[in-house]
């Protein structure tokens, strides 16, 4: 019987992050993205791990979640994709909503469609809102249809007919004439939920980013010899690659979902439900909030679009190690969103850039080791951090030190203002959550943005620096369903709500066991999306019956909202959800640590000499009281003064605030 390997992969936009669990071994790894063909760097990493051989007999099995989707869709480089509609309603993408970016600016630039109108195509048949066929599809107007996109010749076809949520029967025969001629996505298949615009968007993305998706994993695959590789989903599940391809519009969120699932799987190690989540990478930083569960959204959005497929509700920004500082033409100091990417890099990498990022800021503060960045496999250049920080302290009147003070300053401004919209923003009080923070940059900061919330406890687990990477082995293989049921919650015949929702399930059950996963292993889990009526947004609650919904809903849009209102309550949507358990196992902290400082430096702010651990030499459960760096090879935390960290039986940093 072969010796199985088990991976997991995390593609950012600066760093490939890698976890292999052979055994009961873990090992980590991470090297520098290949944004121009992400499989170079997954190649790398797995021949500098001394996996090769293991490729080659197919026994490593694969976890990977990948920026190809997102990337292509920020940097608008999609295929040439038809839009079929209705007749009379091709240019329902190009309205959109009619929401302005800037209210009070009455000249906008224009924004491009996200179709040219000469992609968008009709056909005469139509459903009214109960289902009915009050227009038939005709064979001829089939054939009309067909041949308009073949003289067109895009790559991709996506089909939004009105209310194909509730009978998909015109779409699946435009699908059944298409298929073997083109990369098809029907919205039936994609998100059969009303709302045309939000079902059109989400179509649209499945189509138009598809064929690249689609091109990257079967590269990746072939490079893999056969070897097992699954995708992690936006929702915080896994699905088969096989399936991925389909499925684009799920992996737009598909890298940092993978530390939400790991932040899930720690806080059962540690008998703990309630995190607040904070991944800085190198290029941004990822922010939720866990309250028992991951919670899911599908208001998400991809730059101008809403994304109305079930996804992680996290809130992003462009601040992270890699984030350029600047001055504005007002002479403030900003920083972000543009970042320094893989290449060249931060000025400290040495790899030509010559920009000031937060990175550089932080090694002339004292609190990075230019010989020991990466374990010692990447050295820092001290000098190249000072000559891009120094044009930006001329221009604000400031030393280098107090400029790269400034760039920490502003950056951790930004991400507190991004905890604070995923918490107190939402009625959610940050001192009753432990703040989880994880990311290659993210100890470096966890101390101050945990203080400016007034929360006084937190958290870096292990391998917190590729904690993307290890969530991705231990997420569930998931599928997520949904359908449009609108009705009066009080309306509700429970006997065919049931039956409705037990479908849904054998959908989803059917696919997984597609995968592999026994019927056994796999848990089904029922919700709803209500609103009062008359309201256009929802709350998702976990079903149970009408009456005892009625009264949870109202305390929940109170929670959300701060009030609750007399009117009835509308079910909206249906939610299925059915998963399987990831990979289990221990992680545990290295044994014998001698718990001394193996060096000590000076860091700006602080009059003494600062000790530095080995995070790996720390001893189980002694505290020690900041400030202190802690090193380890893909990470560095700075543990400030008026905290206390020790080091849990699970390699776990926890951290307390014994100061206020």
């Amino acid at each position: 019987m072969k010796n199985v390997h088990y991976m997991g992969i995390d593609t950012g936009g600066t760093f490939t992050d890698f976890v292999l669990l052979s055994g009961k071994s873990i090992s980590i790894h991470k090297v520098l993205s290949t944004p121009d063909d992400p499989s170079q760097a997954i190649m790398q990493g797995i021949d500098e791990l001394g996996l090769s051989d293991e490729v080659s007999k197919g026994c490593l099995v694969i976890v990977h979640g990948s920026t190809v989707a997102t990337n292509a869709a920020l940097e608008r480089k999609g295929v040439k994709t038809v839009y079929v509609a209705n007749k009379g309603l091709k240019d329902v993408l190009t309205l959109a909503r009619q929401n302005r970016p800037q209210l009070y600016n009455l000249t906008p630039d224009p924004i491009d469609p996200p179709v040219p109108e000469e992609l968008c195509l009709e056909i005469d048949c139509r459903l009214d809102s109960k289902g009915n066929e009050v227009k038939a599809l005709e064979d001829e107007d089939i054939k009309r249809l067909v041949a308009d996109i073949k003289a067109l010749n895009p790559k991709s076809v996506a089909i939004n007919l009105l209310f194909s949520f509730l009978d998909g029967r015109h779409e699946k025969r435009i699908e059944a004439e298409l298929a073997d001629l083109f990369c098809v996505s029907r919205s039936s298949f994609v998100l059969p939920e009303y709302k045309e615009y939000e079902r059109g968007i989400a179509t649209w993305l499945n189509a138009w980013l598809g064929p690249k998706v689609d091109h990257y994993l079967s590269q990746l695959v072939s490079k893999l010899h056969g070897c097992s590789v699954s995708m992690m989903q936006s929702s915080g599940g896994t699905v088969d690659v096989a399936q991925a391809a389909k499925r684009t519009v799920n992996l737009l969120l598909s890298g940092p979902a993978g530390g939400l699932a790991a932040t899930q799987f720690i806080g059962g190690m540690i008998g703990e439900s309630r995190f607040i989540t904070f991944d800085m990478g190198g290029t941004s930083t990822d922010v939720a909030l866990i309250d028992g569960g991951i919670r899911l959204t599908n208001e998400g959005r991809i730059g101008l679009w809403p994304v109305a497929v079930p996804m992680v509700d996290m809130h992003t920004i462009g601040a992270g190690g890699g984030s350029l500082a600047w001055v504005d033409d007002g002479g403030m100091l900003q920083v972000g969103p543009e970042s320094a990417g893989a290449s060249p890099g931060p000025a400290c990498y040495g790899k030509g850039g010559k920009k000031p990022t937060v990175t550089d800021a932080n090694l002339l503060l004292g609190k990075l080791r230019p010989d020991a960045f990466l374990g010692g496999n990447m050295s820092l250049d001290i000098r190249a951090a000072e000559e891009a920080i120094a044009p930006l302290a001329e221009d604000v009147n400031l030393s280098i030190q107090e400029a790269a003070l400034g760039v920490i300053s502003v950056a951790n401004e930004h991400m507190n203002r991004a905890l604070r919209a995923i918490s107190i923003q939402r009625g959610y009080d940050p001192t009753q959550f432990r703040l989880c923070c994880f990311g290659g940059a993210g100890g470096l900061h966890v101390c101050a943005l945990a203080k400016a919330m007034s929360m006084k406890k937190a958290i870096i687990p292990a391998h917190g620096g590729v904690l993307s990477a290890f969530g991705m082995l231990v997420a569930p293989h998931e599928r997520q369903l949904s359908h449009t049921n609108i009705q009066l919650l009080s309306d509700v015949d429970e006997g065919i709500l049931l039956s409705a929702f037990g479908h849904m399930a054998e959908t989803g059950q059917a696919e997984l066991e597609q995968e592999g996963v026994a019927f056994s292993d796999m848990t089904v889990k029922y919700s709803v999306d209500l609103r009062y009526l008359g309201q256009s947004f929802t709350l998702n609650l976990d079903w149970s019956s009408p009456i005892l919904l009625i009264e949870q809903f109202h305390d929940q849009h109170r929670l959300r909202y701060g009030h609750r209102m007399d009117r009835s309550v509308e079910m909206v949507n249906l939610r299925v959800s059915v998963t399987s358990p990831g990979q289990n196992f221990k992680v545990s902290a290295p044994a014998g640590g001698s718990g001394e400082p193996f060096d000590h430096v000076s860091i700006v702010g602080y009059e003494h000499l600062v000790p530095v651990y080995e995070r790996r030499a720390l001893k189980i459960n002694k505290g020690l009281v900041g400030p202190l760096l802690i090193a380890e090879t893909v990470s560095t935390t700075m543990v400030e003064k008026g905290w206390r960290v020790s080091c849990d039986s699970f390699g776990n940093l926890l951290l307390d605030r014994v100061e206020n």
